[in-house]
């Protein structure tokens, strides 16, 4: 057997957490699809990406997250539709989560300033655990202290659970802002590995603002270009005891842009209840299609060694006519 009894004790709380907390883009306001269907088809052109996330790569809790999607915009139906695809999974348990979404999101326009787009997400989920590498109490034989390699716990037959899923959400929008509501899990699934279970999935809320102006427009810089953007950026989460708000900031210098995020946590939850998490460095390079985003993410709570949390993101934008000023698509010209 790979893992010792005590596994099982580390997968329950492992998972008790997995179910409590959605996985959280440090990239978030670079694919702003992650968090709210609202953005759906918001460049209002065919643009697709994928990111990917390693969390804590030198602890033996690492856990790897993937999200690709694909948008497209509709200028007969005034709406955006998607497709996206999301993948989680821990190292020690092989708990592995799997989802799959469509979307959609429609365009009213409210004055000369602003818009407002209200969008839908459904999809399936598959959650799961490699529950035949843990020990389990009918394989010990206390007497002789054998270990047989079979058991018959029902649980071995109950270690995957798929439900259907719906989230909504809304992005009011200008030339130079936006802000975005969105609550995931509204019909809160049963993911519970038990037939007999009831686990219901906690509702995620995310409240979530963009700003972004040119420098020119405010300060005299010569030394910069002008073209020169700045960017900022706040979401507030909350799932069902957790919630976090970030703030953050970004520069874009022509194609090259850097950033910074501090992630706080204003309920404290945690042993030590700290305040700041993490400061998170994000930098990036657009040409022509192709948008490149990396961030690294230090911690800041008494946690330990952890090796920190890596991001790396792709998109591409198909048609460059398409553009508009203040969009999540900010490193545009």
């Amino acid at each position: 057997m790979k893992l010792k009894l005590f596994t099982i004790i580390i997968a329950c709380c492992l998972f008790t957490k997995a179910r409590a907390q959605d996985p959280i883009f440090t990239q978030y306001f670079l694919i702003p699809e992650t968090l709210n269907p609202g953005f759906t088809g918001f460049m209002e052109t065919t643009y697709a990406g994928i990111i990917h996330r390693e969390q804590w790569p030198e602890l033996d809790l690492r856990i790897d997250t993937d999200y690709a999607f694909v948008n497209t915009w509709s200028d007969s139906m005034n709406s955006g539709l998607g497709i996206s695809f999301l993948n989680q999974r821990e190292n020690v348990t092989n708990y592995n989560f799997s989802q799959l979404n469509a979307n959609y999101a429609y365009k009213v326009r409210l004055n000369d300033y602003w818009e407002f787009r209200p969008g839908i997400e459904a999809g399936f989920g598959l959650k799961s655990f490699a529950f035949q590498n843990l020990l389990l109490e009918d394989q010990i034989n206390i007497r002789t202290g054998v270990i047989n390699t079979s058991s018959m716990d029902p649980m071995l037959l109950n270690r995957k659970a798929t439900f259907f899923d719906v989230s909504a959400g809304m992005v009011f929008n200008t030339d130079k802002a936006w802000i975005g509501l969105s609550m995931k899990h509204l019909n809160r699934p049963n993911i519970a590995f038990s037939s007999e279970g009831n686990v219901p999935l906690n509702t995620f809320f995310s409240l979530s603002a963009g700003y972004e102006f040119l420098i020119i427009d405010y300060i005299d810089v010569l030394l910069l270009p002008y073209e020169t953007k700045f960017f900022l950026t706040s979401n507030y989460m909350q799932q069902g005891r957790y919630n976090r708000l970030d703030l953050g900031a970004s520069i874009l210098f022509e194609k090259i842009f850097f950033g910074a995020t501090a992630v706080t946590n204003p309920a404290k939850n945690g042993a030590n209840g700290d305040l700041m998490t993490s400061v998170n460095l994000l930098t990036g390079l657009q040409y022509e299609h192709l948008r490149l985003g990396f961030s690294y993410d230090f911690n800041t709570t008494k946690i330990g060694k952890t090796g920190g949390i890596y991001e790396l993101s792709l998109t591409y934008q198909f048609d460059l006519r398409r553009k508009c000023f203040g969009c999540p698509n900010y490193s545009g010209n």
